[in-house]
């Protein structure tokens, strides 16, 4: 039974889909051409109302075309009046400019006829005008004897006398006015630091005398046969003159350090009394050490009175072997000491560095330690041991600028030399000897002699003044102002002297006359 019903079921079954599927497919289709006919409605809607859309829209766009070609056509219309305007201003401009330019042609010729006119005026008077001068000329020239260019000679001597005399009281009152106004300033930069620095001066010569207990002892230094003085002489390289002075042995010699050891040496050995060759080395080697001890300290003293710190040990040395160096007499370190000390207070009085001033005033002169040893100047050799000795290039251009052998480069080196020869040039600090000083009273009249219209001259003040007597008849009195001025810049190129040199140039005219 229950087959039956599941037989009955599928059979069912079997028979109903396809009816179903018959049934859904005819449904679908129905569907689909009824959605399918609406659809073509809707787009036979849509397609109308785009067209109708579009008619309207092509309608607006020719309007605005239309409105937008009217309004340029308008705008074109507008420009064109415009500039038919302003080109009918411009021609009208134009023409009125035409017209000034006309009017102004007419007066131009009317000017240029009358210029000619003037022109033929002007010149027939100056025609005229010549014509009376020259007769005024020959009148001139008949009324005073001279010809025209005799008249122009005489007129441009005047004239050159004028300008002459005028450049001569221009130089004399600008000369006057510097100088005035130099000397106040340099006057009290010197007087503040010379009165500042106090330095003592040591003259020394080439010879030493070393005093003797007795007259016996000079037999004893001379020894038997001269043994003894030669080989004093040979270790020390000095002459020793044994003569009838009482009790005194003169050194000599130019080296001022062998001299110091020789006496040395030479007191030691009459302290000790026993002189014999072999006493005699050995005593000279003490005596060199002593003075190699003595040099050290000077140095070390040198650079600690002047505050300088720093120097070189070697540079210490030579600083010391300066304290046996003179200069005209002027003991070397002495005289460096007091330029380092006179160009700390320069340098102070200009606001410049106080130590770099002193250094290179304390080692100017460092090349006159070795210049007895070395080939030469004391300025290259002092130069080059600073280089040597890595010194500042401040103080290396003091050192070669001091005596104007090489340009100053910065204004510590101007303050050295002046300093240097300040010192130098103080009372006392140093002297010639007779023979310099000779020579340079004769280079000094010869000089002032060579001058034409200079009858004699005398140089007097120890050569500080020459005093030149001129011709009357031949130098002026405003030529005096002017050879004057030549004759001191002639000294001051030709010339090397301490200080300055006064020049008095005198000009004197004398009327005699007898009573009979």
């Amino acid at each position: 039974m229950l087959e039956i019903i599941i037989a009955t079921v599928i059979v069912s079954l079997l028979i109903a889909v396809p009816v179903t599927f018959v049934l859904a497919r005819n449904y679908v289709r129905k569907q689909n051409d009824e959605k399918l006919g609406s659809a073509e409605e809707k787009a036979r809607a849509i397609i109308d109302e785009a067209l109708t859309t579009a008619e309207t829209k092509k309608r607006e766009a020719l309007l605005e075309a239309k409105e937008e070609n009217i309004k340029a056509r308008n705008d074109l219309e507008k420009e064109i009046r415009d500039r038919r305007g302003e080109v009918q201003r411009n021609e009208r401009r134009v023409q009125q400019k035409e017209e000034a330019i006309d009017r102004k042609s007419d007066t131009l010729e009317r000017k240029e006829q009358s210029l000619a006119s003037r022109e033929d005026s002007l010149h027939r008077k100056q025609e005229e005008i010549t014509r009376i001068h020259e007769q005024k000329v020959q009148e001139l020239e008949r009324i005073s004897g001279l010809t025209s260019e005799q008249a122009k000679e005489y007129l441009l001597k005047t004239v050159e006398e004028d300008v002459k005399h005028d450049s001569a009281i221009m130089i004399k009152e600008m000369e006057a006015e510097a100088k005035e106004e130099a000397d106040k300033k340099a006057r009290e930069y010197v007087i503040a630091a010379i009165q500042r620095c106090a330095a003592d001066h040591v003259s020394e010569a080439t010879i030493s005398v070393v005093q003797l207990p007795n007259d016996e002892m000079k037999g004893r230094i001379i020894g038997r046969e001269g043994r003894n003085i030669r080989t004093l002489e040979t270790m020390t390289g000095v002459d020793l003159i044994i003569d009838d002075t009482p009790e005194a042995v003169v050194i000599s010699g130019f080296d001022p350090i062998r001299r110091e050891t020789a006496r040395i040496a030479l007191e030691k050995l009459i302290v000790d009394g026993r002189i014999h060759p072999a006493r005699i080395e050995e005593m000279v080697e003490k005596a060199k050490k002593e003075v190699e001890s003595k040099i050290k300290e000077e140095g070390e003293a040198a650079t600690l009175e002047v505050g300088v710190h720093g120097v070189h040990p070697e540079l210490v040395r030579l600083l010391g072997k300066m304290h046996y160096r003179t200069s005209y007499g002027q003991n070397a370190l002495k005289h460096s000491i007091e330029v380092a000390q006179l160009s700390g207070l320069l340098a102070g009085e200009l606001s410049l560095d106080v130590r770099m001033a002193k250094r290179a005033g304390l080692l100017h002169d460092i090349g006159k330690a070795v210049d007895h040893e070395m080939e030469g100047s004391h300025v290259q050799l002092g130069a080059d041991l600073c280089r040597k000795y890595k010194e500042n290039p401040i103080v290396i251009n003091a050192v070669e600028s001091h005596h104007g052998d090489a340009e100053a480069t910065n204004l510590i080196s101007c303050i050295v030399q002046a300093a240097d020869t300040i010192s130098a040039a103080r009372p006392g600090a140093r002297r010639e000897t007779l023979e310099t000083y000779t020579t340079r009273l004769k280079q000094l009249e010869d000089i002032t002699n060579s001058f034409k219209g200079v009858s004699n001259s005398y140089a007097i003040q120890a050569g500080r003044e020459v005093r030149v007597m001129v011709v009357p008849e031949q130098i002026s009195d405003t030529d005096m102002v002017l050879l004057a001025h030549d004759i001191s810049k002639r000294i001051e190129g030709e010339m090397e002297y301490p200080g300055q040199i006064k020049v008095n140039v005198i000009r004197e005219s004398r009327v005699t006359d007898y009573a009979k």
